[in-house]
């Protein structure tokens, strides 16, 4: 079978250094990968993840829905027995077949555009880069191909959604927002069995079994996923169609149904609710106008394709991303002035900061270091590794420009774009702002992942990096 070819090749690859263990012992280059070795308290926290995420989801949806977005009081109306939890279920709307079939159609029409709709956008917008383009080499040395096509896909999206409702009016504005809980229960579905597929697929016919990682645990496996990157056919890859469609694409159409319920509830659309679709709406264009840089990020460079992903791009993005707009259809809330213009400061500036940093990364990589960073040529640390064929590489760590104020100073701007977006709510309630406290603990603990995947990959070599950059967020704090 296929999937004891890539046991045997994850334990070879064991042998010099995957494990987070730098093989410079051994007078080798070192060598990257996902760590397998689980230990209970990884095991614990993946377990309490898949038993109890779809149900976080779930509540903070319940709580818009039943208790005008209040995280506390389904919790104090249980403890003091004034209702039950079979009650609050009961109370949630149910399955639909008329939502599933919204939502049939609308990933239908996703991957009809992934698939069949080559971008021709990149051959008309100066500066853009669609089309096909190489992601990075794989641990196993593999350099797949994609289909860079998703600012087309939110273009044609978006041109028949305005025009629907402009026009033709096949469907209400409101239509997300009335089938909300129902289309989650379709999310679920389809978040579940995609996790399942790829699980299933990565046993009995992986697409790369060299790239394929078996922990021993089938629980972090379903979760963290196995294959690195599953494919049906040559083009329909899963890692990058779930993590830029359907959930990103939706999410603008998302917040544009929110202000459509609002508009209709009080007649009048609010600044918030402005302020939270331009900043989040800019977050999304960014993402596609950069998706070809995207592909070497830690997503898709790093992460296998599992329930982490598969389930969290169905149902924990489009849910949980989107909590403000849903927040402000139950409290609409008319900012001050000066509190909408720091807010919007906050998001650019954040926004800024996000998108230089990225920049100043992608330029030294295409120019290998032949560039102009803040108005002198890049410093940087000359790396070596090796990828899982044996091949012998180097690579190159840039330590001036934003890159040498802080390690991750990219995630930084993404955190203060994030506050801006739940501080456009103003401070009547925590629900919005479940978004920075998940958003600070993800980045946080990506920012741990990476730099483990840095010390297997890179060895010595990243501690003479750490030393010369040693902040990963905030300069002198962190």
């Amino acid at each position: 079978m296929k999937g004891s070819v890539a046991m045997e090749a994850t334990r070879r690859r064991a042998q010099h250094g995957a494990n987070g263990k730098s093989s410079e012992e051994g007078g080798q280059p070192a060598q990257w990968g996902r760590a397998w070795e689980v230990d209970w308290f990884s095991l614990s926290g993946v377990i309490g993840l898949l038993c109890f995420a779809p149900f976080i989801v779930f509540y903070f949806v319940m709580a818009c829905d039943q208790y005008q977005c209040s995280v506390s009081q389904p919790l104090i109306e249980l403890y003091q027995g004034e209702t039950t939890l079979l009650s609050i279920w009961s109370r949630a709307p149910s399955f639909t077949w008329s939502a599933a079939k919204i939502y049939a159609i609308w990933v239908t029409f996703q991957v009809f555009l992934y698939m069949c709709v080559p971008d021709i956008t990149h051959k008309f917008i100066p500066g853009y880069v669609g089309g096909v383009q190489d992601g990075a080499r794989t641990p196993a040395g593999l350099i797949n191909k994609y289909e860079v096509n998703g600012l087309q896909c939110w273009l044609i999206t978006h041109a028949l959604w305005f025009a629907n409702a402009q026009y033709f009016h096949w469907f209400s504005p409101t239509i997300i927002f009335d089938n909300w809980i129902p289309l989650m229960w379709c999310a679920n579905i389809l978040g579940y069995a995609v996790s399942t597929y790829a699980f299933t697929k990565a046993y009995l016919f992986p697409t790369c079994a060299e790239d394929c990682k078996f922990t021993g645990n089938v629980f972090y496996n379903y979760m963290m996923g196995i294959e690195f990157n599953p494919r049906v056919g040559k083009w329909f890859d899963f890692k990058l169609f779930f993590n830029g469609r359907p959930g990103i694409v939706a999410w603008t159409l998302i917040n544009l149904s929110y202000m459509a319920k609002q508009q209709e509830l009080y007649g009048h659309v609010t600044n918030s609710m402005i302020l939270v679709n331009v900043l989040q709406a800019l977050y999304v264009l960014d993402f596609f106008w950069n998706e070809a840089w995207y592909l070497k990020t830690i997503d898709i460079c790093h992460d296998h394709f599992g329930w982490y992903l598969g389930w969290g791009d169905c149902v924990w993005l489009p849910y949980l991303y989107t909590l403000q707009g849903l927040y402000l259809v139950y409290h609409p809330v008319h900012l001050s002035s000066v509190h909408a213009l720091s807010v919007l400061l906050l998001g650019l500036v954040g926004y800024y900061i996000f998108r230089s940093t990225n920049h100043q990364k992608d330029l030294f990589r295409r120019t290998e270091g032949s560039c102009s960073i803040w108005g002198s040529k890049p410093t940087y640390i000359e790396c070596s590794y090796n990828s899982g064929d044996g091949g012998l590489h180097r690579s190159k760590l840039m330590t001036s420009g934003f890159w040498g104020v802080a390690r991750h100073l990219n995630y930084t701007g993404d955190l203060m774009g994030s506050l801006a977006y739940c501080a456009a709510c103003g401070f009547g309630h925590i629900l919005p702002y479940f978004y920075i406290v998940y958003m600070t603990i993800l980045l946080v603990h990506r920012c741990v992942r990476d730099e483990h995947r840095c010390s297997s990959k890179y060895g010595k070599d990243w501690k003479r990096y750490t030393d010369v950059v040693p902040r990963r967020l905030i300069p002198g704090v962190f």
